[in-house]
């Protein structure tokens, strides 16, 4: 935590009003292989100079050095999915805070982070709808056969299955039952039955009901290490004929292995991912139709998201200097 100029106050109509020194002249790094848009460049700009602080940016570099290089002076680094990783923390000096713009923070080094005093926040929700309109994007490219002439198949009245219901499962599963999908829910974490309930979804109390019921499995669940490689043989097996894993999360959740031995026992089995396996190219070349893989993530990628998540990042690092907000922090 940051040194913060302790505050005096006065009341101007009943009101306590505080007034915090902000730490002026911080220099804070957007460093970005995949750049933001400019809108969101501008804005995120604005926010900072209003605060006072310098900005300078990496934009599309391709080498680890030149991030390594521009650390070095920085107090403050926005990211998307840009790796943090021990070696970038040991050449930032000065950093005091890094801001992942979106949800997903597994690319950050978050232990030694914390170990260097240095706070992790995310921008949890902010890119949540591009990424819910992705997955029923892939379940319908999938259900159509992949937009190629054949009989294909509808959404409507199949069960759509849902594997952590936090901000991006709960607008799939709102989504698919605009779609007239039966929608099925699994989450150990939410323990409160009437957040299921208003968004009128069942809630299952197994994660193993929950891939036997699954014509289409959306698949949001961390990567963490009690879930990597999680989602394999065993629970594919288990879906019903015809059955679809639909993976916007991360690749690491899936045992590569086991899924292909299940797609190769079972023909019917198909498989649609944001996250292109290391196995991809096998799997295409093995399963054809019933795998599909976007080349590069694309689950963030729209105009919309990419502003919230770099203006919520820019927020958030003005919030914490000046008034100590640690709400979205993740390595406490």
């Amino acid at each position: 935590m940051p040194t913060i100029v302790p505050y005096t106050y006065e009341k101007r109509e009943e009101k306590v009003v505080y007034f915090t020194s902000l730490l002026k002249g911080m220099k804070v790094l957007i460093a970005t292989e995949k750049p933001f848009a400019q809108k969101a460049v501008d804005g995120i700009t604005e926010i900072l100079h209003e605060a006072e602080y310098e900005v300078v940016r990496l934009e599309k570099y391709t080498d680890k050095a030149a991030l390594l290089e521009a650390v070095k002076d920085v107090d403050t680094l926005i990211i998307r999915s840009d790796k943090v990783t021990a070696e970038v923390l040991e050449a930032s000096k000065n950093l005091k805070i890094v801001v992942r713009a979106g949800a997903g923070f597994d690319n950050v080094d978050c232990e030694e982070a914390k170990r260097r005093g240095v706070v992790v926040m995310n921008t949890p929700g902010q890119n949540s709808n591009a990424v819910a309109e992705l997955a029923l994007c892939m379940m319908i490219y999938i259900s159509r056969n992949c937009l190629t002439p054949g009989t294909g198949g509808e959404l409507q009245g199949k069960t759509l299955a849902i594997h952590a219901y936090g901000n991006v499962g709960k607008l799939v599963g709102r989504k698919g039952k605009a779609l007239g999908m039966n929608v099925i829910a699994y989450d150990p974490f939410i323990t409160d039955d009437a957040v299921f309930e208003a968004d009128g979804v069942e809630k299952v109390s197994s994660v193993e009901e929950l891939y036997r019921r699954a014509d289409y499995l959306s698949l949001h669940i961390p990567a963490t290490p009690q879930t990597k490689g999680s989602i394999g043989y065993d629970l594919a097996m288990s879906m019903p004929k015809g059955a679809t894993l639909v993976n916007t999360a991360r690749k690491e959740v899936i045992d590569e292995a086991g899924l292909m031995q299940a797609m190769t026992e079972r023909e019917d089995l198909r498989y649609i991912t944001d996250v292109a396996p290391e196995s991809a190219a096998e799997m295409a070349a093995a399963f054809g139709k019933r795998f599909f893989a976007t080349p590069k993530k694309m689950g963030a990628e729209t105009a919309e998201a990419n502003i919230n998540a770099g203006l919520a990042a820019a927020r958030q690092i003005v919030d914490y200097f000046k008034t100590g907000d640690t709400r979205f922090q993740v390595n406490k």
